[in-house]
């Protein structure tokens, strides 16, 4: 039972909160309209600001629901848009704390698995790809997440997902070749077993052959082969990014090693990827504890000696057990490997 003055209390606190949040989603609404590669500087500052001001909770939910709308549309996104969204989550990952980064990651890794179990008619899967292709092309995310999920997409091998591979694979495949050629000569080698077994599924054979065609443009390092591939704008933004994080070690260190797996089981195995994440989900570790209680039945024990226990107050299993170790060892290396047992 909630008394009526502290369920006014609690309702007033609601509304206040529900105030506080609309307000808060006004300004970051405003600074993320405005975003443009000139303006970077100042709006990632302000942004910065602002998580200084409120709650990283509050701020990483209303940043990360105010780009999924922006950025997730049933029309494909400009590049460049998409481009310079990703560079400012980038650059408060870096300079605010990496749980921002995890935060948006997570958020649309789980709706990319969603989207592409629904077989969704527009392109939000693309868009969706892009925002993790250039997390990765600003060293926001290791590339382990993006040969899990080429991985994934090789393993079901429809139009659909042969059309991810190659939006993919343009869009981050030579900086993948760069971080682990052996993980994409190996994804390469799949992806052509894959194809010369569904020769017979596809009626439309130009897509497959395309794909390969790009794959062995990139094991070969041969960029001329891949239509329309310009690494420029990426470098450029990069360059931005060098200028505006602070912090030295803005490369490596920061980038989140994390697994498809892990993003997507995150609600029943805890968040392992940041550090201090509180979590209160059922524990990883089952409870050791009843588990050694069960085994501790020492063979046949006399009656008498469980009698002696008992009258010594030996009132848990684990006391009992090593009260009736230390009674009837023959010696103390005999006892020593019963306890140790």
């Amino acid at each position: 039972y909630v008394p009526p003055q502290a369920r006014r209390a609690q309702e007033t606190l609601d509304d206040k909160k529900r105030e506080e949040l609309g307000r808060l989603k006004k300004m970051v609404n405003g600074l993320i309209n405005r975003l443009s590669e000139p303006n970077l500087s100042s709006i990632s500052g302000q942004m910065e600001e602002l998580y200084m001001a409120n709650s990283r909770k509050d701020m990483n939910d209303t940043l990360t629901d105010i780009l999924m709308n922006a950025c997730v549309t049933a029309v494909a996104m400009p590049t460049r848009l998409v481009m310079e969204h990703v560079l400012l989550v980038s650059i408060l990952h870096h300079n605010v704390g990496i749980e921002v980064g995890a935060h948006f990651l997570e958020a649309v890794v789980k709706k990319f698995d969603e989207l592409c179990k629904s077989d969704a008619e527009g392109k939000e899967c693309e868009n969706l790809l892009a925002l993790i292709a250039h997390l990765y092309n600003f060293h926001v995310v290791h590339c382990l997440l993006i040969f899990d999920i080429l991985k994934k997409l090789v393993s079901t091998f429809t139009e659909k997902e042969i059309e991810l591979i190659l939006f993919l694979l343009k869009n981050v495949g030579f900086s993948l070749r760069k971080d682990d050629a052996l993980a994409l000569k190996e994804l390469i080698t799949e992806a052509q077993r894959k194809a010369s077994t569904a020769e017979k599924k596809f009626q439309d054979q130009t897509r497959v052959r395309f794909m390969l065609e790009t794959m062995l443009a990139l094991r070969n390092n041969d960029m001329r082969k891949i239509p329309g591939y310009d690494p420029e704008p990426v470098e450029r933004l990069r360059k931005l990014q060098r200028t505006l994080v602070r912090s030295s070690g803005s490369g490596k260190d920061t980038q989140l090693r994390v697994s498809l797996e892990s993003l997507l089981s995150a609600d029943h195995v805890g968040r392992w990827w940041i550090v201090g994440s509180s979590w209160s989900g059922a524990p990883m570790i089952s409870d050791t504890n009843s588990k050694t209680q069960q085994k501790l039945h020492l063979g046949k024990v006399s009656s008498k000696i469980m009698e002696l226990a008992r009258k010594q107050r030996m009132n848990t299993d684990i006391r009992r057990s090593i009260f009736c170790v230390l009674m009837t060892s023959e010696d103390f290396m005999d006892a020593f490997e019963k306890l140790l047992k």
